[in-house]
């Protein structure tokens, strides 16, 4: 695929997430795909796996919030394989608590399928509002 092509799939992913709704992500998620969350903390990890991400990664982070999670992307730029996007979280905790966190997410495409994402955000916050990953949920998402 084209840059353009990649940078519009990306774009979906993130128009369905402003709008809490859409499957985009998961309809275009490589079956072998990796989510890298970057760093020197408890979330850290490559989740491998198409299972990994959805249920290991993305269903803890959204056992935190009562409604379908919401982020915010402000900023694209694509080249060859790689779209780069800025973006910010607008989320609620089930406790009330804000969870606006802001990212630099790096995604991969590869034949017109995400390959890979690499997440860099705020780690502090993550830890101060949703605490730590539990390590189990990252054995268990382990391929």
């Amino acid at each position: 695929m084209s840059a353009a092509a990649n940078k519009k799939l990306v774009q979906q992913v993130y128009t369905d997430s402003a709008n809490r709704s859409g499957t985009t992500f998961l309809d275009n998620l490589a079956e072998d795909a990796t989510w890298i969350v970057t760093g020197q903390y408890s979330w850290s990890h490559e989740f491998k796996g198409r299972e990994a991400i959805n249920s290991g990664l993305m269903g803890h982070f959204r056992s935190f919030f009562a409604v379908r999670p919401r982020t915010v992307a402000f900023n694209f730029i694509a080249e060859g394989d790689y779209v780069v996007v800025e973006a910010r979280g607008d989320n609620v905790t089930k406790d009330g608590v804000r969870y606006d966190n802001q990212y630099c997410m790096v995604w991969r495409i590869e034949d017109g399928k995400i390959k890979e994402i690499k997440e860099y955000c705020d780690s502090a916050l993550v830890e101060r509002v949703l605490g730590p990953f539990p390590a189990e949920r990252k054995l268990a998402a382990v391929v």
